[in-house]
């Protein structure tokens, strides 16, 4: 009989792979592979992460610190400056370096002033605190040797208690320059006001109030520098007054009436007022040192300070009597009344639109 023949997968025999490299039972007849058994496959590789690609060395240099650190949240604008790295000499090492930059300022004020005069030919002044017999130009340096003091107070923030120097502004860190407009109204409605009852109290008791109009040619020059000059002036006297101080104690006191009673004394004793002029500056930095805790910034103690300063000196520029507009001494008690209007006005407007604001008071 015709015996059916092997295949050529028959003819190998049971021990012998079929074909070259063809495995048996599920291979079978299947996939061609290498010489010897599969081997296991690696594991799968992770994705590459994302730039920048980790390894053994740093690409760049590390981040730096923040050299000023901004005080925690929650905190009332006369603790601001107890940041993590407040230090109880800071306060005392700033204050001293206040004062010794702003006695070696004024020497350099002088000797510029000297210059001055040698260039132009304006005689300087020989009696009394003034430089110049010019009173324009007299007024013009004292104003800005005063206004030296902003940035002083603002680098001794930053430099030596290392805080943002924005935080001597509010507690925003910034000054609130929407708030501060609104404060400007507002004060000027009340020195309007005071001025008016002051001017009464004082033709009642037979006092000149000091208004008269000496010409174009005489209050031009005089309330242009007032105008340039001034709201630097005022502002740098709250920066130090009411910023600088309040704060400072406010590192170490809990409770900021200490704190606004010095900031009010060191004010008065700043100004060379006698008798009820002493009354009137201690009651203004009084008021402006509590309204700086109670808004939360200096926002509303520059509007008034520089509102009253322009219309004080306004008035004496009008009268062309400048030679005048630094002389400080008595005040008559009758112009202490103009000046509770004008606290009372300005005091009660001012926490009337906060409390409708919502004027921030802690820091965030």
């Amino acid at each position: 009989m015709n015996e059916p023949q092997p295949g050529p997968d028959q003819a190998a025999g049971p021990n012998q792979l079929p074909g070259p490299y063809l495995a048996p039972g599920p291979y079978a007849g299947g996939t061609a592979w290498p010489a010897g058994p599969p081997q296991p496959q690696p594991p799968p590789q992770p994705p590459p992460a994302a730039w920048p690609y980790p390894g053994p060395y740093s690409w760049g240099p590390p981040p730096r610190a923040r050299w000023d650190v901004p005080p925690p949240p929650g905190t009332r604008y006369d603790r601001l400056s107890r940041t993590p790295l407040h230090r109880w000499w800071r306060p005392i090492l700033g204050t001293a370096a206040i004062i010794a930059a702003f006695l070696a300022l004024s020497i350099l004020v002088g000797l510029v002033a000297f210059a001055v005069s040698l260039v132009t030919g304006v005689p300087m002044a020989r009696t009394g605190a003034r430089l110049f017999a010019d009173p324009v130009l007299d007024l013009g340096f004292q104003l800005g040797v005063i206004a030296l003091l902003l940035p002083l107070v603002l680098g001794a923030a930053w430099l030596i208690q290392r805080r943002p120097p924005g935080s001597l502004s509010s507690v925003a860190l910034r000054l609130r320059w929407r708030w501060l407009g609104a404060c400007l109204l507002v004060a000027l409605l009340a020195v309007v006001l005071g001025q008016a009852v002051e001017a009464g109290m004082l033709m009642s008791a037979g006092v000149d109030p000091g208004f008269s109009w000496a010409g174009w040619e005489e209050f031009l020059p005089a309330i242009i520098v007032i105008l340039l000059l001034v709201p630097f002036q005022s502002a740098a006297e709250e920066y130090a007054y009411r910023g600088w101080i309040i704060q400072g104690f406010g590192a170490y006191l809990r409770n900021p009436w200490p704190a606004i009673l010095v900031g009010a004394a060191a004010f008065a004793a700043s100004h060379g007022y006698t008798g009820w002029g002493i009354v009137y500056v201690f009651a203004f930095g009084m008021l402006m040192g509590w309204l700086a805790v109670r808004t939360g910034g200096l926002e509303a103690p520059i509007a008034l300070h520089a509102t009253n300063n322009i219309m004080a000196f306004g008035v004496v520029a009008a009268s062309g009597d400048m030679g005048s507009a630094m002389e400080q001494g008595e005040v008559p008690w009758e112009a202490l009344i103009g000046s509770a209007v004008q606290f009372a006005v300005f005091g009660v407007g001012v926490l009337i639109i906060a409390r409708k604001w919502a004027i921030q008071t802690l820091s965030r």
